[in-house]
């Protein structure tokens, strides 16, 4: 399947058919395509894309304002996610010289675990 049919297929683009029952895609389409590609370089959802396609009417050429706020939405997320993945880098720097990724101590090897603090193995017992 091609990227065209797969994105037409997730209702991001549309097409019509000839006589001969091939495809055609308006010129506008190239614009989406190419706001397709970049927002999935930058990691953003297909289905994020297409919510911000469907607030748009349909043969529509972005003007350089919509695409500003379109981008700046998606900035925030990507934003997010740099600061995610620099906490990340950062607590890996504790790690270079340990190397153990030990249950107790290591904030990677089980992030969020609260029931760690009262010991090893099973805590929540389901009562008959």
């Amino acid at each position: 399947m091609s990227a065209l049919h797969f994105y037409e297929s997730k209702g991001l683009i549309t097409s019509i058919r000839n006589s001969g029952n091939q495809r055609r895609y308006k010129r506008d389409v190239l614009r989406y395509v190419a706001i397709i590609k970049i927002a999935q370089r930058i990691g953003i959802p297909l289905a994020t894309i297409g919510d911000a396609f469907g607030i748009l009417p349909e043969g529509h050429t972005l003007s350089a304002k919509e695409w500003k706020q379109l981008s700046s939405q998606w900035r925030e997320e990507l934003d997010r996610r740099i600061h995610t993945l620099v906490a990340l880098r950062d607590e890996l720097d504790g790690c270079i010289g340990c190397g153990c990724l030990s249950r107790s101590d290591c904030p990677l090897r089980n992030p969020g675990d609260r029931l760690g603090e009262h010991g090893t193995g099973a805590r929540l017992l389901e009562d008959d």
